[in-house]
């Protein structure tokens, strides 16, 4: 029997977590308007809600924080990010910004606008409300292999080229083909060096910008490593490389694979398009050597993006979410296959049979993990991805509520995770006790994280259709 895969660091400082009953679970739940999002960190006891600036930072990160310059312009923390940066990704021009979606903000200010629009194997939440807030659409087309959310196929995040050509003579006024490494809205998903070749060579023929959003780039880097014919002798790096060496530049978000908890970037390889994203930076986030960060952050981020690349990190973050899929694969909870490289994605709708589309289910095993085990996950479906009614504004239910159990980076152990397995194991048991829900308030982006919610009696949940 081979040795298990072992967490690649020591423990060198802890934080305690806070166990609350049931009874005190729903109180904080019903004064959140059954939306975890508003719940005090401190009334959860295991914290899935993302993989975003959560990471538990290494000695070497932590070191570098004393080396931050707090200089306002010309920080030599701005030049060793740089120097980072440049050997990751060759892209001459880098801007920094305090998180990724101030990246993407900017840039679709700048590309977008009515009348235009994008095209990617699939926008996550604040990507597709950046690239709707500036008037333009938001087209995804992502691999038919992904519509299966039970078969092996190893690249499912990869974009439909033949869809995403004909998106844009449809359109006619396409700006760019943004690829989401990995494809966070479909379960995580990796793209493989073949997809984004075939996407540099849609986007030349059409004489558009390819831009990766690169939120995950080595855990995908990871995946085309072990999955993909002829890249398994390839070090993480080398295939990170070329990755941003297919495009033409890149929103980033350091709080996932730089394991830090602030920051992010945009790098582009049009002087133009630079110089116009640093004037917006400077009136927006700050001056173009700081972008909205400290030089602490500059640092922590510079050290993360080394860190995140070795093969003992990797190995280890890629085999513990596939340990959790696989546990809960064995309690009979279906989930997104095969396992993705941040977070593991239970199909609601399919487990939830009884609470019909519309009434959310999605939301109901949310508030049912939290309420039951102190454990906060989120929706990626309806709420979060779900379409309007024009008429009536009523959400149009998603094809599948899925729910993320997102995992960050470093931070929980192995009994963690056990916990979280064995609580869906038993809520499982009881599954068919959990209410629908209504939405109460709504708002027009990114409703999923404030709205509102009321549940459903059972009798107001109608039975589903013989």
């Amino acid at each position: 029997m081979p040795l298990p895969i072992i967490e690649p660091f020591r423990i060198k400082s802890v934080e305690p977590i806070r166990q609350t009953s049931r009874e005190e679970r729903g109180r904080a739940l019903a004064d959140a308007h059954y939306n975890p999002f508003y719940l005090a960190a401190r009334d959860v006891l295991i914290d899935l809600l993302t993989d975003s600036g959560c990471a538990a930072m290494s000695s070497r990160q932590w070191a570098a924080l004393m080396n931050g310059d707090e200089s306002y312009a010309g920080a030599e923390s701005y030049y060793r990010l740089r120097e980072v940066v440049d050997r990751l990704t060759g892209h001459p021009h880098l801007i920094p910004t305090h998180q990724g979606r101030a990246a993407e903000k900017i840039l679709f200010q700048l590309l977008g606008g009515d009348g235009h629009a994008f095209v990617s194997n699939t926008f996550f939440d604040t990507t597709r409300a950046n690239i709707e807030y500036s008037g333009a659409v938001a087209i995804d087309r992502c691999t038919s292999e992904a519509d299966d959310l039970v078969s092996d196929y190893p690249f499912k995040g990869n974009l439909d080229i033949e869809g995403a050509d004909a998106a844009i003579r449809e359109h006619g006024s396409v700006r760019a083909i943004v690829m989401t490494v990995t494809n966070n809205s479909r379960g995580g998903q990796p793209v493989s060096l073949a997809n984004l070749r075939a996407a540099r060579a849609l986007a030349d023929a059409h004489r558009i910008p390819l831009i990766l959003d690169a939120c995950r780039f080595a855990e995908n880097a990871w995946f085309i490593k072990t999955r993909e014919p002829g890249q398994a002798d390839r070090a993480p790096r080398e295939i990170a490389r070329e990755m941003f060496d297919l495009v033409d530049g890149a929103t980033f978000s350091g709080k996932k694979d730089a394991l830090a908890n602030m920051g992010g970037f945009l790098t582009v390889r049009d002087e133009g398009l630079a110089d116009a994203a640093r004037t917006l930076l400077t009136i927006t986030e700050g001056f173009p050597t700081y972008g909205g960060m400290s030089g602490r952050d500059l640092e922590a981020m510079a050290a993360g993006l080394d860190e995140v690349l070795d093969d003992d990190y990797l190995r280890y973050r890629i085999a513990s979410i596939r340990w959790v899929a696989d546990g809960f694969a064995r309690h009979g909870v279906p989930i997104v296959q095969p396992a993705g490289g941040h977070a593991v994605y239970v199909d609601a709708t399919r487990w939830l049979d009884h609470i019909p589309p519309h009434r959310l289910p999605g939301q109901s095993l949310v508030n049912g993990l939290y309420e039951r085990y102190g454990i906060r996950t989120v929706e990626t479906g309806t709420v979060m991805f779900g379409k309007r009614d024009p008429e009536t504004g009523e959400l149009i239910p998603a094809a599948r509520d899925l729910v993320r159990f997102a995992v960050p980076r470093r931070a929980y152990t192995q009994t963690h995770m056990e916990y979280v397995v064995e609580a869906m194991g038993e809520l499982g048991a009881v599954r068919q006790e959990l209410p629908g829900y209504r939405p109460t308030r709504l708002p027009q982006y990114l409703p999923h994280f404030t709205a509102h919610f009321e549940p459903c009696a059972p009798a107001a949940i109608p039975a589903p259709a013989p």
